[in-house]
């Protein structure tokens, strides 16, 4: 399926969600799923459609490239779950520790080398983390 403006709602979701396992993962996703309220429902669905059907599902710039611009900016605000959840899915979207350590040392020269600081901590937790579930396999 193909982002387009003539899309329906059930659409950009089906797109949104398939977008969303590529880069997440099916567990991580069904894992969110089965923990959907009613009191959360409509902000899932609202992610679903406008982050994953609409913004990542954009054919303006890959996966790669928008993964390490969601890592940057989530790093740059401060948003330490999210950064880890960003670096795990960099095992879908192709960046690199590499990619992601320029990305945070854009993030300390241009939103403070405090945030960049937390996030490479956050960043080495994670790939320890997915490097140990990667030696049990």
């Amino acid at each position: 399926m193909i982002l387009s403006e003539e899309m329906t709602i059930k659409e950009r979701r089906a797109l949104g969600m398939a977008t969303r396992r590529s880069v997440l993962g099916d567990a991580h996703v069904d894992r969110a799923e089965a923990r959907k309220t009613p009191f959360d429902v409509d902000f899932q669905n609202f992610i679903t459609e406008g982050a994953w059907g609409s913004v990542w599902s954009r054919p303006g710039l890959t996966k790669r490239e928008r993964s390490l611009i969601t890592i940057a900016l989530l790093a740059a605000l401060g948003h330490h779950d999210e950064v880890a959840m960003h670096i795990r899915a960099t095992l879908n979207t192709g960046a690199t520790p590499e990619d992601v350590k320029e990305a945070l040392l854009h993030v300390a020269v241009y939103a403070g080398v405090p945030a960049a600081n937390n996030a490479f901590g956050v960043a080495k937790k994670a790939y320890a983390e997915m490097d140990a579930a990667k030696e049990k396999e």
